[in-house]
């Protein structure tokens, strides 16, 4: 028995194709609506779907979203085996569902199961293209998935769902404990999902590139003294060439008449090192020379991102969701 939880808001056409890809291949449906000003509550019953109203009083992370709608899915299906957690702006593809359920079905240490996510118009912009290229992850076990993925819920339940506090980043928290209990992740070969990211600005990828920079930060601080030392090289890489490299080589300029900006030149071998790593895994040249330039660029927001967490940390003020699609 499968059930799916989509969480969105005002998500509009996107949220309704997403609906109407999951009608009639599963056992229930909830709608997890986070305030929504636009027509997506009536959307969703519209469709036979149980709505879950979120309470926008209380802080909103989407893990609690998922958490939320996961705990209404059960109180409609007490006997339920899978769960499916989508986002409003992705259409789960037709055979996924089922394909998914049999890798489930066929390995009890499976915990999680992903596919393949495709941005909906690579072509509109680069970075909608960035965001293809990121959701290509290689196939087999993997240490983490993303928002899109077929769960048991067995091992759901075991690690209790979600961090609701976690503001970005959560789907690789949560398998880091599943991890640790023994459970598998997978990504198997399948079309998944068609996700629609919209995004058409710099500011945009901006305010995302600096979630991630939180979400690194915030994963390391909670698990870094695990066996995997969760997120800890990507935390020290985004200090070193977004912070510590550009300060000295700028500090440093008068007391070496210049000398050292040539530690800027590291940058152009740094994206040199990524896109190379990324032809070798089988991408084409254009997608890795994009890809490395824009993981060189993405050190300051990621830096900008882990410097907002240990602020707010240290303040003792809890982080606030970061949203990318409204930015300019």
């Amino acid at each position: 028995m499968i059930g799916v939880v989509a969480i969105g808001r005002n998500e509009g056409q996107r949220l309704i194709r997403c609906l109407d890809s999951i009608m009639g291949r599963a056992d229930a449906v909830v709608y997890v609506d986070s305030g929504s000003t636009d027509q997506s509550v009536t959307a969703a019953r519209q469709r036979n779907a149980v709505v879950v109203s979120l309470d926008m009083k209380l802080p909103f992370t989407a893990a609690r979203a998922r958490n939320e709608g996961f705990a209404a899915l059960l109180q409609l299906k007490p006997a339920l085996e899978f769960v499916q957690f989508v986002d409003g702006d992705c259409e789960i593809q037709p055979n996924w569902l089922e394909t998914a359920r049999r890798s489930l079905n066929e390995n009890e240490k499976l915990a999680v199961v992903c596919g393949r996510r495709r941005e909906r118009h690579p072509e509109r912009s680069i970075y909608n293209r960035l965001c293809d290229i990121e959701w290509n992850t290689p196939v087999g076990k993997a240490d983490a998935c993303g928002g899109d993925a077929l769960m048991r819920v067995k091992a759901f339940n075991e690690v209790g769902g979600y961090n609701p506090a976690v503001i970005a980043g959560e789907e690789p928290e949560m398998c880091v404990r599943l991890r640790g209990r023994g459970w598998e992740i997978e990504r198997i070969d399948t079309e998944m999902t068609l996700h629609d990211a919209d995004m058409m600005r710099f500011g945009q990828w901006w305010k995302r590139a600096t979630r991630a920079g939180h979400a690194y930060a915030e994963g390391a601080a909670m698990h870094g003294q695990c066996p995997s030392r969760h997120w800890v090289r990507e935390v020290r890489s985004n200090w070193a060439w977004g912070v510590v490299l550009p300060l000295v080589a700028i500090v440093a300029a008068w007391p070496t008449w210049g000398w050292s900006l040539a530690l800027l030149g590291l940058y152009p071998l740094l994206g040199l090192k990524i896109a190379r790593s990324m032809r070798k895994r089988g991408m084409n040249a254009k997608d890795a020379r994009l890809f490395a330039l824009f993981c060189v660029i993405g050190k300051f927001p990621n830096a900008l991102g882990q410097l907002r967490y240990t602020l707010l940390h240290l303040l003792g003020k809890r982080s606030r969701v970061i949203e990318y699609k409204g930015a300019t």
